[in-house]
């Protein structure tokens, strides 16, 4: 995983910093680590026209650097002050490279920039100006980078929002500041234990708080053991309803592709005879009343999913928020049982102290009528604040899918069975995958995300883990698909494909 440091902590970070490193020595390696990505981005420098745009601040003094770097290589550099840039950086065929160091992360007002011709690439320095760092929200008419060259970490900007569109190509630059995630108050390092590479130790007022989750983090889903049965991983899923039995299927279908055992399905008020087919062990539960009987059937499982298809008739709403606060093990919930919690004051009563093992999996549309309001372009924090309101990890679906918890918790792992002690690593309160692709804006999906994750859960993974690790797969495995025409019944097995190749054991 990757530290995301938001503007408040990267203004604490430098300022860190500025007590042990000259401002001037980080500026000089920011300016040259952007540089390099010039030159990569130009093929060579040595007779290249290009034209930076610098702000008054550190951002344009980085900007400045990168002026100077690219004039020793041979480059014909103009440098253009961003309080007075001309309307156009030249004609078409006048310019090789736009280095754009107008202003940076902490810029807050509306950034009008120069036209760029068509063709030419532009270069972002830390965040393309304009875009907020924090929301990713575009204030005026930033330019859209082909490359952003970020300092020290991943900034949310670069994430949501407009922002992740228009700063193309990120690539994270180490300029010696300890931009990592931070370890909580008093926690002591065993003897021999070391963080991955670029993890760095943050003192509280300025650790980070969000990761960005990767290919290798998949890894921290725990594998089976030699010794593995199938009730080691089991899920239980409590879906559908009389005639909608297809997202059950899907469902079930899903967990079973990202590594269940087992998979037992309770429909209420099903006929027997009408159950979907295939590997789960399906029942029909009563078709009033059934929160009793899927607490029962569940008794053996290492995980729930509840809601896809499960519809909206009388009655469902009460088995609903009685198995959700029940359930011993963690818990998904999905689709119909999100409306089933109602609004936020509502969902608390039921969810508890259960927190941290239930996990609420709205798309915008249900976070908006779950909290009255909508995400807007800072998902970030409208996960934490859904997180926050109902108590519960909130999984807010999306292009950028942002996991939330309600408290920072210990991210562990890699372990190599649900047995197995995992190593200490950072405290994270939000984790970010940005896999999500329009490719699965199809109907069934979110059905197949939640077997997923309540797979991910039953293998032994914390829930908060499952879950983003969960939506990157989804994402990875959508990515296999077609580019037209891929249906939700396809992911399960693209799922599984994708886990085979990248699994560690």
């Amino acid at each position: 995983m990757k530290p995301v440091v938001d503007v408040a902590a990267m203004r604490a970070v430098d300022a860190a910093a500025a007590d042990h490193l000259d401002v001037a020595v980080l500026v000089e390696r920011a300016g040259t680590a952007a540089a390099a990505a010039a030159l990569r981005l130009m093929g060579g420098g040595y007779g290249r026209r290009v034209t930076v745009v610098a702000g008054p601040g550190n951002n344009g003094a980085d900007g400045r650097v990168v002026a100077d770097r690219l004039r020793r290589r041979g480059a014909r550099v103009a440098v253009v002050d961003a309080r007075a840039a001309p309307a156009s950086v030249g004609p078409p065929g006048s310019v090789d490279l736009v280095v754009d160091a107008a202003f940076g992360t902490g810029f807050r007002g509306s950034y009008r920039s120069p036209a760029v011709p068509d063709g030419v690439p532009v270069l972002a320095v830390d965040i393309p100006s304009g875009v907020d760092g924090d929301t990713g929200a575009a204030n005026g008419e930033p330019l859209a980078a082909d490359v952003t060259v970020t300092f020290a970490a991943w900034k949310p900007g670069l994430l949501q929002g407009a922002g992740r569109d228009l700063a193309g190509r990120v690539e994270v630059a180490d300029i010696g500041l300890p931009a990592g995630f931070g370890l909580p108050a008093g926690f002591g390092l065993p003897a021999g234990f070391g963080l991955p590479a670029g993890f760095g130790l943050l003192s509280d007022r300025s650790a980070a708080r969000i990761a960005l989750v990767e290919d290798d983090d998949v890894s921290l889903v725990p594998v089976r053991g030699r010794h593995a049965h199938k009730w080691q991983s089991a899920v239980a899923v409590v879906a559908g309803s009389p005639g909608m039995t297809g997202a059950a299927a899907l469902c079930v279908d899903a967990a079973y592709r990202a590594g269940a055992g087992m998979v037992r399905l309770g429909v209420p008020g099903a006929d027997p005879a009408h159950l979907p087919q295939g590997e789960a062990v399906a029942s029909a539960l009563p078709g009033d009343g059934w929160s009793g009987a899927a607490l029962a059937m569940a008794e053996r499982c290492r995980a729930l999913v509840i809601g896809p298809g499960l519809g909206r008739a009388p009655g469902v709403a009460a088995e609903v928020r009685r198995l959700v606060a029940e359930a011993k093990i963690p818990v998904v919930v999905d689709a119909d049982a999100l409306v089933a919690l109602g609004d936020v004051a509502s969902a608390r009563a039921v969810v508890g102290s259960r927190g941290s093992s239930v996990v609420l999996t709205p798309h915008d549309g249900e976070l908006a009528r779950m909290a009255g309001a909508v995400a807007g372009d800072d998902r970030i924090a409208a996960a934490r604040q859904l997180s926050g309101g109902t108590g519960a990890v909130v999984l807010l679906k999306g292009a950028t899918t942002a996991v939330a918890t309600p408290e920072p918790y210990l991210l562990a792992g890699p372990a190599a069975s649900p047995d197995a002690r995992a190593r200490p690593g950072p405290t994270v309160d939000v984790l970010v995958s940005v896999t999500g692709t329009p490719r699965l804006a199809t109907a069934g999906t979110g059905d197949v995300l939640s077997g997923m994750i309540g797979a991910f859960a039953a293998r032994g993974a914390p829930l908060p883990l499952a879950a983003a690790l969960a939506a990157h797969v989804h994402g990875r495995a959508a990515e296999l698909g077609r580019v037209v025409g891929l249906v939700a019944g396809d992911v399960p097995r693209l799922a599984s494909r994708w886990l085979s190749e990248h699994a560690d054991g």
